[in-house]
């Protein structure tokens, strides 16, 4: 597929879906990740998309996932099927998959099946995204069976990451999950307050803005 073609069905699908995934475009047109985030460099710089990074709930896993070493030996629990993907392609890196039904808007897998499977490990660290992160309410979702599953990760998990940008902080959902003091660290963006960045970290993790 000539790269015009290509351009012209990413547009297509992000604006019949109001928006595309990385690494799900990489294996629907056979491309590299890096050939597909080009492609959307260059329909930003015409005005036709706009790119927005780590807001969804199944975007920022991906983008951790892209970041992490791949000379050493990992093993990886997700409920993320194009982060299972992105890591599968490691040769060093074990992917270990939760069951349960996939919701399709993120192609995250929910319900008893995946919370019953994480039950079984003890996580040596765990990255999580949420919808909203609170001084007052915590960690926040508006899907119960997603909470379900972040809930099961927060108990079984020894070191506790939340990573988002900063458009999360002071918004809430429905669902808890999470308290800010089960945090060992929050990764954002500068674009937070370092006085804000300095209230969540009254509450116990460590704050990073990059």
């Amino acid at each position: 597929m000539r790269a015009e073609e290509r351009q012209h069905r990413i547009l297509a699908l992000a604006r019949s879906d109001g928006g595309v995934d990385v690494a799900k475009l990489a294996a629907d047109l056979a491309v590299a990740p890096e050939t597909v985030r080009r492609d959307l460099r260059l329909l930003e710089q015409h005005g036709l998309i706009r790119r927005t990074h780590g807001i969804d709930e199944g975007f920022t896993p991906q983008l951790i996932a892209e970041a992490l070493p791949t000379d050493r030996p990992l093993t990886v629990v997700t409920a993320s099927l194009p982060t299972a993907a992105v890591l599968a392609a490691a040769p060093s890196c074990t992917v270990l998959m939760l069951g349960g039904r996939v919701r399709g808007r993120t192609l995250a897998t929910v319900d008893h099946w995946a919370t019953r499977m994480l039950a079984g490990f003890v996580l040596d660290l765990a990255f999580v995204g949420a919808n909203g992160i609170s001084r007052e309410h915590g960690l926040t979702t508006p899907d119960p069976a997603v909470a379900d599953v972040k809930a099961q990760v927060v108990q079984v998990a020894r070191r506790l990451v939340f990573a988002g940008v900063h458009t999360k902080f002071g918004a809430s959902s429905f669902c808890r999950f999470a308290e800010v003091a089960d945090l060992e660290t929050i990764i954002t963006d500068t674009a937070l307050p370092a006085t804000e960045a300095h209230r969540y970290s009254l509450l116990g993790p460590h704050v990073l803005r990059v």
